[in-house]
């Protein structure tokens, strides 16, 4: 188990305790410290069960956002870390939202953007550690901004050697994608044998919406 985390985080710590199942939240953005979170029940996607509603792959193929990646990482922690409809605090305090910075440039986290005439409008980040993608947060202005990038970030996962997606807990909203609730014994094995894989996050090109297509519903 990590050390009770501080007002600083070390990013070294962070990638050891990401090996074991923890995570950092705080209990409010203005809170100084964070706690490590086990949950005895995991949110987790193997992407060969990916799915989405008919209704997202239709918004999909509009196109209606441009996709980036890795563009803006800043950016869109600092938009998860903001007050949003039915959401008036955040998990992300400072001093998380420093150590998942350091993350991105050690080449670590990641971020997927939606962009519509050069603004921001939607988008998740995460950690890749082995072939498994750890996701921390998404948002979206728009509608359905944050679930197309979560499209694409399933895509791309597929596409660059992952072979799961941790969403830390199990929602309706997640569920939608596929996302099924593990319990942490089965989450261990799972950490073991899939954390000295490699995958690439950044191997993949920009993906075509065709591309995001045929691998979404491939499994949908």
């Amino acid at each position: 188990m990590p050390r009770d985390a501080s007002a600083r985080i070390d990013p070294d710590e962070l990638l050891k305790a990401y090996t074991l199942g923890y995570f950092p939240m705080a209990r409010s953005r203005s809170d100084d410290a964070a706690m490590w979170v086990l949950p005895d029940f995991r949110g987790l996607l193997p992407l060969d069960e990916a799915r989405a509603p008919q209704r997202l792959l239709r918004t999909l193929r509009r196109e209606p956002f441009e996709v980036r990646v890795n563009t803006a990482f800043a950016d869109v922690v600092a938009a998860c870390a903001r007050k949003a409809k039915g959401r008036d605090d955040t998990w992300i305090n400072h001093a998380i939202e420093e150590v998942y910075l350091d993350l991105h440039h050690m080449g670590y986290a990641h971020s997927v953007e939606c962009w519509r005439e050069d603004r921001l409008v939607g988008g998740l980040y995460g950690v890749a550690i082995g072939a498994i993608f750890c996701g921390e947060s998404m948002f979206s202005t728009e509608r359905d901004a944050s679930k197309i990038a979560m499209l694409h970030l399933i895509a791309r996962l597929k596409a660059t050697g992952f072979h799961l997606l941790d969403t830390q807990f199990h929602t309706p909203h997640l569920a939608q994608f596929g996302v099924r609730e593990c319990p942490d014994a089965d989450y261990q094995r799972l950490l073991e044998a899939l954390i000295p894989l490699q995958a690439d996050f950044s191997a993949a090109p920009q993906l075509s919406t065709e591309t995001v297509l045929q691998s979404i519903t491939q499994t949908s």
